[in-house]
């Protein structure tokens, strides 16, 4: 349904906000899912350079915020004051050092900036103990670094925010709490539900440089007289926490009850779920997010996805798409990696991309690309499955890649399960969901359950599937003779 095609009557709306690396994003949509309006504003490219460096004018975040607020609430019937609430999503590990009512004291420091992989490591080994209990590896890139690095420079008063604090002190005109999901590679536990305080104090981190963590979803504030003004957004709607954008993105899809899990094939694949315990992997790929009811959302994402079809012309891909679907399964094997190294669902800096055997034409290397694909994301559900975790139902799907039907129709086939291919999966309408918990719904479920839609189902092709399991055999017989993969 277009926005044009809604009713021409004000009825409570919610706001998500995302705040992407080029450009933020707003979505407002009813209790029934309805997109009523959408804004869109951009954000200058981050600027990256050697040693790791990668930063953006944090000062553009609430200016562009701001506009796309104005963009979507001058496209709604009441001229925004029907939305109720809204919550802000962004990348995971952005931080920035700032004054004390928001402005920026120098560029964000990006979730790709590695300066900080010295003091990460430092960091994994102080607080090795409360790691392994998580089931979390302090990366190179994690913010927990970052905020090291702030606090050097953070005199009196001045605060390190992450994207959506700083967009939630600017919506209420007050310091807001920090949601558990954006705090989690910054040094927040949410097993024990605190911050790494040992890390912290062998750092001489300033206990006041660590915010009050709560739940997504959780309101912390009301919009203020001067952010309606900028934003169109009425005083006095409630602003509630969000999420980072792939925490989002997976609720988007509606996979937010323990047993579901997604499977977004954007330029890697990611897989993401929701369990009731927390799950740990020994192997270190898969860590999980914290469910905003308690539960966990455990998640990996490979080096291989959508990628392996990047140096195909995008105007071609539906004739090979169709020439492919007309060959039948690939006469090789495949593994699309174009990086170098695995993460998920193996770990592996020394795994490199490989082809047994040789394409006989164009549309069987198009097949065998798309399959190597659909071979690591079952390889990741049995990874998965092999840690106790049930996976319940149909997986949803999402991400560029899902738009393929032939696609589909081969991870269906190689999975053995339906497809469920979500209607929206935008990090924007996830944030959208968040605002509504408590606000249109009862909660996150009950939100997901009213707002998401159906989707569209995907079922295998029986005819194919003993030639690709067989495929799948291979496949992962080559991984072992490796040495990737254990026996």
């Amino acid at each position: 349904m277009s926005i044009t095609d809604v009713p021409r009557s004000p009825v409570p709306v919610v706001a998500g906000i995302d705040v992407a690396t080029a450009a933020v994003r707003v979505v407002c949509a009813d209790a029934h899912g309805r997109v009523l309006a959408q804004g869109r504003a951009p954000l200058p490219q981050p600027v990256r350079g050697a040693g790791g460096h990668s930063e953006q004018d944090a000062r553009a975040w609430w200016p562009a915020a701001a506009a796309a607020l104005r963009q979507a609430t001058a496209q709604l019937p009441g001229g925004g004051r029907e939305v109720v609430a809204v919550a802000v999503s962004a990348t995971s590990g952005t931080l920035v050092l700032a004054e004390a009512d928001g402005e920026p004291v120098g560029p964000a420091l990006m979730y790709d900036d590695r300066r900080a992989a010295d003091l990460n490591a430092k960091a994994q080994e102080l607080g090795a103990r409360r790691w392994k209990a998580l089931g979390l590896t302090v990366g190179p890139t994690a913010a927990l670094g970052k905020l090291v690095q702030c606090a050097a420079q953070a005199l009196p008063g001045r605060l390190v925010l992450h994207t959506p604090d700083l967009l939630g002190l600017r919506l209420t005109g007050h310091p807001v709490a920090t949601d558990w999901s954006h705090a989690l590679k910054t040094g927040y536990d949410p097993r024990a539900g605190e911050w790494a305080t040992e890390v912290f104090d062998a750092f001489a981190v300033p206990s006041r440089l660590l915010p009050a963590v709560q739940a997504p979803g959780t309101q912390i504030g009301t919009v203020s007289a001067a952010a309606s003004a900028e934003t169109g957004l009425p005083i006095g709607c409630r602003v509630r926490l969000g999420m980072t954008d792939g925490c989002a993105g997976q609720i988007a899809t509606g996979a937010v009850r323990p047993g579901q899990f997604v499977g977004v094939l954007g330029t890697t694949y990611v897989l993401k779920g929701v369990t009731r315990e927390l799950v740990i992997d020994p192997a270190g790929a898969l860590y999980s997010h914290r469910h905003p009811d308690g539960w966990w959302l455990p998640g990996g994402a490979s080096n291989t996805g959508g990628e392996a079809l990047a140096t195909v012309d995008p105007a071609r891909l539906p004739a090979l798409d169709a020439a492919a679907d007309a060959r039948g399964p690939a006469s090789y094997l495949n593994y699309p990696l174009r990086r170098e190294g695995e993460r998920f669902p193996f770990v592996r800096g020394d795994a490199r991309g490989f082809a047994v055997g040789a394409p006989r034409d164009e549309a069987d290397e198009h097949r065998a690309a798309l399959e190597g694909v659909a071979f690591l994301e079952r390889l990741a559900l049995e990874r998965v499955q092999a840690l106790g975790v049930e996976v319940r139902g149909p997986l949803h799907a999402a991400g560029g890649g899902s738009r393929s039907a032939l696609w589909t129709r081969i991870r269906a086939t190689v999975l053995g399960r339906q497809l469920r291919v979500a209607d929206r999966a935008e990090t924007a309408f996830g944030a959208a969901l968040l605002a509504a918990a408590g606000t249109l719904h009862a909660d996150l479920s009950a939100s997901a359950a009213a707002m998401t839609g159906p989707g569209h189902l995907v079922d295998p092709v029986e005819g194919e599937r003993a030639a690709l399991h067989e495929s799948y055999e291979g496949f992962v017989a080559q991984l072992r003779t490796r040495g990737w993969l254990a026996g």
